[in-house]
């Protein structure tokens, strides 16, 4: 029976989107035809937000000598690089997987990694622009980051994105780290003594498995914000620009059914996102005071009532 493990930053909690994501994972591995038990068998591991426990947690799975890894993220996937040998590493939802040293090329890996991405050029100065459209008179973004989410190489491609796009719109950018989930309530009390406008929150697993925390802070701090996946705005923010994750994880199944049948990563292209999807939350957007105009919300994928 084939072995598959999953390797999480997040918590084993459907409030997870993480979690959410593995879910959407396996019912598309059933969809192809595996079930848990009868021809397939799985381990897991969830870090709870801890990127500290994840090199421990992927040395005890490979442990377990499963025929595939598969890693939610790049914080997870590189500790499962490390680790694995030759096995198999399936990576749901990389940022910049050459970059990050996990891959050669994006159309041929070449090691023992392949998956998929969700980073696009472009996508900062779009959800700059969104926020800008929707807040009247904006001049001072905070921005909320993890500084470990990704190597440094993208993490410098991620922040220099953004202070371009901010200078062409005529914004001002408040930085506020965030290294751990104990640190996102401090982060706010600097974003109000600094007296920002509205919040983006950065790319990030760790942050991402935050979001409810991130969406209602932001409410209760009056602070329009934008997310870069949809559960931001499902789970109370104002707006979110980004791939759909969940798809991406149903998208990353396949990997799976490929490897499983003899497949190898080496000369599996990484697969990049084709679709972005606006969601805009009515219900936080009355309460910040704000009025959407028809047009704007005419251009969203959709909207949270």
């Amino acid at each position: 029976m084939p072995r598959i493990a999953f390797l999480s930053p997040g918590r084993s909690e459907r409030s997870d989107p993480i979690f959410n994501m593995l879910t959407a994972l396996l019912q598309r591995l059933h969809d192809l035809g595996y079930t848990e038990g009868q021809n397939l068998a799985i381990e897991q591991r969830f870090a709870d937000g801890r990127s500290d426990r994840l090199p421990e947690m992927a040395a005890e799975l490979v442990g377990h000598k499963p025929d595939l890894i598969v890693a939610f993220s790049t914080t997870a996937a590189r500790p499962a690089k490390q680790t694995a040998g030759t096995i198999p590493v399936i990576a749901v939802g990389m940022a910049d997987p050459v970059a990050d040293g996990l891959i050669a090329s994006r159309a041929r890996p070449g090691g023992n990694v392949t998956g998929t991405t969700f980073l696009s050029p472009g996508l900062a100065a779009k959800r700059l622009q969104l926020l800008g459209e929707v807040v009247p008179r904006l001049s001072r973004v905070a921005v909320l980051s993890h500084p470990n989410a990704y190597s440094e190489p993208t993490m410098a491609e991620l922040s220099n994105e953004m202070e371009v796009a901010a200078r062409t719109l005529g914004l001002q950018l408040q930085i506020v780290p965030a290294f751990s989930p104990e640190d996102v309530v401090s982060a706010f009390a600097a974003m109000a003594r600094e007296g920002a406008g509205a919040l983006i929150v950065m790319p990030s697993p760790i942050l991402f498995g935050e979001y409810k925390r991130i969406a209602s802070l932001a409410l209760n701090g009056r602070l329009p914000a934008m997310g870069a996946a949809r559960e931001f705005a499902d789970l109370g923010g104002l707006m979110s620009y980004g791939v759909n994750q969940v798809d991406l994880a149903r998208q990353t199944a396949t990997f799976v059914d490929k490897i499983l049948k003899g497949a190898t990563p080496a000369e599996l292209p990484v697969e990049q996102p084709n679709n972005f999807e606006l969601v805009i939350n009515l219900k936080t957007a009355r309460e910040l005071g704000l009025t959407i105009s028809r047009e704007f919300l005419l251009i969203a994928d959709d909207l949270v009532e």
